[in-house]
């Protein structure tokens, strides 16, 4: 990043956090000098550059300060589109409400629109962005970024119009774009490893077949299995799409035959590894006197059917907060690295047994 978009960013993050109003006197060029260890020319260049934009005027002999008109004129594009796939569940509530107060600490607010995880609704939700011009940027959660989807030429006209995209949870690996997340290989490999530490070797996996997570999660798994020098076989790997996860019970038979010469398992998430411990349960296997079994999400349901979880937790608000701060920072600077993984730690429970 050159030096005089990192104080263009400094800058103008300042005004949208209040910390300079309008018609406030900005730092002197020799302070700008000093707290970004630059030359007097850069300082001079970044604030030209934003005196061209309207965001700041000098005043001969005064100073430079924020400008009135970048008030008048700027408020009108200080809204983030926020596109996730639901409203429900136990991680989009929390995440939302990070991204929300996050926004807020920036003096921007949000629009929120939810796919429910269909390509259909995701196409309507981008053609309506694109018929305003009052978006700053847009904060979206793919919408089953394992599989080819239709609507990229819809996210590439979003570029080319340089509104800013910042993908939460999973990305599209064809778009140059950044994203927030966890890191679903890692966090999934520690769980693993949760397994293989208490002497497990025959370790299925139940998995999310189209999104990016359940891709990742997998090579999660693989890595700690071969890395264990333990085989892994294709009948101990269970693939569920979005559909299977609505419909559990329909899923029943396949599971328990799949995983039944199994000692441990991986679950995609708390949703899964909740309904899989009933599953065993009503087919007389106990957990974790005879099926083990760590999950991810941490969420409320790790908590259920009797049996506490083992699981990676997802960062919830953090996350959302993190993406809010990021894309903020990315609407000031386009050259922003805003990329960023979580890595949590398994949170210890009562569903690993010793083999």
């Amino acid at each position: 990043m050159a030096k005089y978009q990192e104080v263009i960013g400094w800058i103008t993050e300042q005004i949208d956090s209040g910390v300079l109003q309008e018609g406030m006197k900005i730092p002197s060029e020799n302070e700008l000098c000093s707290q970004f260890h630059i030359s007097r020319q850069t300082a001079r260049h970044a604030i030209g550059r934003l005196e061209a934009k309207g965001v700041l005027t000098s005043r001969r002999g005064s100073g430079t300060y924020v400008s009135d008109e970048h008030f008048q004129t700027g408020s009108r594009q200080k809204r983030v589109a926020v596109v996730t796939t639901y409203v429900d569940g136990y991680i989009f509530p929390r995440m939302i409400q990070g991204i929300e107060n996050k926004l807020s600490d920036y003096g921007y607010s949000m629009q929120i629109a939810f796919t429910n995880n269909t390509f259909e609704r995701e196409n309507s939700i981008l053609a309506e962005i694109l018929q305003h011009d009052d978006i700053a940027g847009i904060i979206v959660e793919p919408t089953k970024s394992a599989l080819p989807n239709p609507n990229l030429e819809l996210y590439r006209t979003l570029i080319t119009r340089r509104i800013p995209i910042l993908f939460i949870n999973s990305f599209y690996p064809e778009l140059n774009c950044p994203h927030v997340s966890l890191n679903d290989k890692k966090c999934a490999y520690r769980a693993v490893e949760e397994l293989l530490a208490h002497g497990h070797q025959n370790i299925g996996c139940i998995l999310k077949l189209d999104d990016g997570q359940g891709h990742a999660r997998y090579s999660g798994y693989l890595e700690a299995m071969k890395n264990a020098g333990f085989p892994i076989k294709d009948d101990w790997v269970v693939w569920l799409d979005t559909e299977d996860l609505a419909h559990m019970e329909e899923n029943r038979e396949k599971i328990c035959r799949r995983l039944k010469d199994c000692t441990g398992v991986f679950c995609y998430n708390d949703q899964v590894a909740a309904e899989t411990i009933l599953f065993f349960k009503e087919a007389g296997i106990s957990v974790p006197e005879q099926m083990s079994i760590v999950s991810m999400d941490d969420s409320d349901l790790a908590l259920t059917n009797g049996i506490a979880l083992d699981s990676v937790p997802h960062p919830k608000e953090r996350l959302g907060a993190k993406a809010a701060e990021n894309l903020v920072h990315l609407i000031h600077n386009s050259q922003y690295g805003a990329s960023y993984e979580f890595s949590e730690k398994l949170i210890l429970r009562s569903s690993v047994g010793d083999i």
